[in-house]
């Protein structure tokens, strides 16, 4: 008789993980509320014009990258935990600034406090998330915090958009918005501290001896010099620049304007993509876990080449297609393309705390922010260049070259570890 082989049991991320997952949901709903409007709120509606929203996002930008500098060796040298509240509670009052602001100066540290905000937190969260579940979770946890933070800022957008819609003045709105965004990352910071683990106090004669012996770890230069852990990086950057800031800035833009896609279904696209991370991530969780996660982060990029080709196929058909085949390409696009996402979200982190090695996460968690931010600052620009000088099937092409491009640095790191 053929013995029936037993599925491997699913891993409880237990109750902390929980608790992180729903501060984190709400306080990626409070940036959903407002993050589309940020740049229409300084310029317009506060008449402080575009230098002030430009401004804002430099303060932001360079805030970002000092704090994460700061926050890895910090991270790694107390606790990642307070380095994440640290970073809670300057998004609480970068964001609230915004609410009353009147003037450039309130806009200008507003911008600094929120870029020093997401700067800390990121620095820390991957410590954080890892110290909260077993070690044989790790893959799931991750895929699970890239839908909770996507899905919290779809419905933040949602519950703004009709807000907005039966707001007698928009300015007033959006400043009880901004204010909501604030208060979203308060119980962030609690759970944040809350969930730490609880570890005896040293014996002195322990703490002597880490006295005479500090152990700093790893520098940024050391991981860097580190043919792997370069490569993963750069990977970051690149997934960022060809994968995800292209469905967020240059698909929805290259739909509505070069394949005359209605509003309406361009906002149905983008759902499909969201809700498709929801559906997928327990249909694939146990395939996920079974692969090497070298390989997972290579297939990332194939879906996308994937899923940017039934785009293709959906402008090759034209608008003389059937809607059930135009239209159900782009659905197609969606669905592949979240199916990319859970790869990569299941696979970059925890390569990322193997190759760091428990004393340097925070400064390996600062580098892959720094390459995410590096990504997300030069992908819309990327993006929306080709659509303005490309039809739309060469558009589409472009997308697909670009995610070729992420395959080959996966797939140069996945021969560079194999045995």
């Amino acid at each position: 008789m053929t013995a029936i082989r037993a599925a491997a049991p699913r891993t409880p991320l237990g109750r902390r993980f929980g608790l992180l997952m729903g501060a984190l949901l709400l306080s990626s709903l409070g940036n959903g509320l407002c993050f589309p409007f940020t740049s229409i709120y300084i310029s317009q509606l506060l008449g402080l014009g575009g230098r002030a929203a430009g401004g804002y996002f430099i303060a932001m930008a360079a805030a970002s990258f000092a704090a994460a500098l700061a926050g890895g060796p910090l991270a790694d040298r107390g606790s990642p935990h307070r380095v994440g509240a640290l970073g809670g509670a300057a998004l609480a009052v970068g964001y609230a600034l915004l609410a009353p602001a009147g003037s450039v100066t309130l806009v200008l540290a507003s911008g600094v406090c929120v870029g020093a905000g997401f700067g800390l937190f990121y620095a820390s969260i991957v410590g954080i998330v890892d110290l909260a579940v077993p070690e044989s979770g790790r893959r799931s946890a991750f895929a699970i915090r890239h839908i909770v933070n996507n899905a919290g800022i779809g419905l933040g957008s949602v519950a703004a958009g009709l807000a907005l819609h039966g707001a007698a003045t928009p300015v007033g709105a959006l400043r009880w918005l901004y204010l909501a965004n604030g208060l979203a990352a308060l119980p962030l910071i609690a759970v944040t501290l809350g969930v730490r683990p609880r570890t005896r106090r040293p014996a002195p004669e322990e703490e002597n001896r880490s006295a005479e012996k500090p152990e700093a770890g790893p520098t940024y230069r050391t991981l860097l010099r580190a043919r792997p852990m370069a490569l993963l990086i750069l990977a970051q950057a690149l997934f960022a620049i060809v994968g995800f800031t292209q469905i967020e800035a240059t698909v929805p833009l290259l739909i509505h304007d070069r394949m005359a896609v209605t509003l309406g279904w361009v906002s149905a696209v983008v759902a499909a993509n969201s809700f498709a991370l929801i559906a997928l991530q327990p249909l694939l969780r146990r395939r996920l876990e079974r692969l090497p996660e070298t390989v997972s982060l290579a297939a990332g990029p194939v879906l996308w080449t994937g899923a940017f080709g039934c785009g293709l196929g959906a402008a090759l058909a034209g608008e003389a297609a059937p809607a059930a085949v135009r239209y159900g390409l782009l659905l197609a696009f969606a669905v592949i393309f979240a199916a990319g996402e859970l790869m990569y979200s299941s696979a970059f982190y925890p390569l990322l705390l193997r190759w760091s090695g428990e004393e340097a996460v925070g400064r390996a968690s600062a580098l892959a922010s720094l390459a995410w931010n590096l990504g997300t600052a030069s992908g819309p620009p990327i993006g929306l260049f080709v659509v303005a000088n490309a039809s739309a099937t060469g558009s589409w092409l472009a997308l697909a070259l670009g995610a070729a491009a992420a395959f080959t640095v996966a797939a140069a790191l996945h021969r560079r570890t194999a045995v």
